[in-house]
């Protein structure tokens, strides 16, 4: 896959999770807004990878690429410093940070309410506090 294959991965799931939500499938819409970041951050660590040729800093690189957490392929994105910057001016940014951090692909086996993947959502899309118009600046 490749930086453009990830970003409209992660448009398609997060395309996929708002129709789950608006179907009333409220587990799967939050499973699937999850991986819409994760996506995104796959494909900035793409871009860094294209700037820098990262991957050969670290000969074990790609292997820690294979991951879901998010605070993880921020590091690897290259993104955590300016990305804690951005948290630290706003309590809302704050607050959809840390619902995003909370996600992780063991969540598939967990039932979420209509009002937990509603906020997990709008921290994700939120125009000017979401995660993901922020991460997708840098994509």
């Amino acid at each position: 896959m490749n930086r453009g294959d990830f970003q409209r991965l992660s448009d398609e799931r997060l395309s996929e999770a708002q129709l789950l939500l608006t179907a009333g499938k409220w587990s799967g819409a939050y499973y699937l807004a999850g991986y819409a970041v994760e996506c995104a951050l796959k494909a900035c660590i793409l871009a860094l990878i294209e700037r820098e040729g990262t991957v050969f800093k670290d000969k074990k690189f790609s292997e820690k690429c294979w991951t879901h957490k998010f605070a993880d392929l921020l590091f690897l994105a290259g993104l955590k410093d300016e990305f804690e910057a951005w948290v630290k001016t706003d309590s809302t940014i704050r607050t959809y940070r840390n619902a995003v951090e909370e996600w992780n692909e063991a969540s598939r086996y967990e039932f979420v309410t209509q009002e937990q993947a509603e906020e997990f959502i709008r921290a994700i899309e939120h125009p000017n506090y979401g995660v993901l118009p922020w991460i997708r600046k840098r994509w």
